[in-house]
């Protein structure tokens, strides 16, 4: 995996840069596990926008991704490696003993070829998941569950590492890529090591077009805007009228704390993301 630069015969192609395909083995999905993915434009079934700024871009497919890895003790043998559209990391196409074909997020180290499972008596090794409880401190993980069985929902994106810090009776600690030191249950599933295409976040997409291409629609200031569109619109000079900073319908935004006490999961993060965020009651289980 490498970084891919252009000669600059475009005032585009100077900073423009792309991953190269190198550990790519397979340039078609396996269609079994291939499904249309609809395009809305962002609009509900009114007509109307909901979601801002999407819209275009290319045609894709969504693939079915095993976040659960809930085959317990089936050796899996690695077939291909594949671009997904829909995310960042690649992901990998195993096939099981037992004939079964599922895609997984690729780690780093994982070859064609290589054998992985799942389940309390795997070993500690590149692609094998394993319930936290399983799993020794200080290891490499990724794909973690919230819920037990409800499959993988944190660290999933290219470049995605966790650490497992210690487990305290029914919880583990487990520091995540922002820095957050969170606890989860012990009985959770992760996979061990880090999460491939490492360099993704290196990219430089060079121009306005290749936005277009992944279906994000330009955004527009709102200062830029008349008072009817927008309440920083209108007046000589561009700035934002009253103060503070807010969305196209008024509600604060910049820094605005959008969660609501008593519904969030703030009682689970032993350590916050930045310094002197930490709480010592924190560490007693709720």
């Amino acid at each position: 995996m490498g970084i891919k630069t252009y000669r600059p015969i475009t005032p585009s192609l100077r900073f423009k840069t792309t991953l190269t395909n190198d550990e790519l083995t397979a340039s078609k999905p396996h269609k079994p596990l291939t499904t249309i993915k609809p395009r809305t434009g962002g609009r509900r079934n009114a007509g109307d926008i909901t979601i801002w700024h999407r819209g275009g871009g290319h045609k894709r497919k969504l693939r079915d991704i095993d976040f659960k890895r809930e085959k317990n003790g089936v050796p899996a043998t690695v077939v291909s490696i594949e671009y997904d559209p829909n995310r960042s990391a690649r992901i990998a196409l195993i096939a099981y003993a037992d004939g079964e074909k599922r895609y997984i997020i690729h780690p780093v180290g994982l070859v064609v070829g290589q054998k992985i499972v799942s389940g309390p008596e795997a070993d500690i090794l590149v692609g094998n998941a394993l319930p936290l409880k399983n799993i020794p401190a200080g290891t490499t993980i990724h794909n973690i569950e919230l819920k037990p069985g409800k499959g993988a929902q944190m660290v999933r994106s290219a470049g995605g590492a966790a650490q497992l810090v210690a487990k305290e009776s029914e919880y583990a600690l487990v520091k995540l890529p922002s820095g957050e030191t969170r606890k989860v249950l012990i009985d959770c599933m992760a996979t061990i090591g880090q999460i491939g295409n490492v360099d993704h976040e290196n990219v430089s997409i060079g121009k306005a077009g290749r936005n277009i291409w992944m279906g994000k629609k330009p955004v527009n200031r709102g200062v830029a805007m008349n008072p009817v569109d927008h309440p920083h619109g209108g007046g000589e000079a561009h700035h934002t009228p009253g103060g503070h900073p807010v969305t196209p319908w008024g509600k604060p935004t910049l820094g605005y704390r959008t969660r609501k006490k008593g519904k969030t999961s703030n009682r689970y993060i032993v350590r916050g993301r930045r310094r002197g965020k930490e709480k010592a009651h924190r560490f007693a289980p709720p």
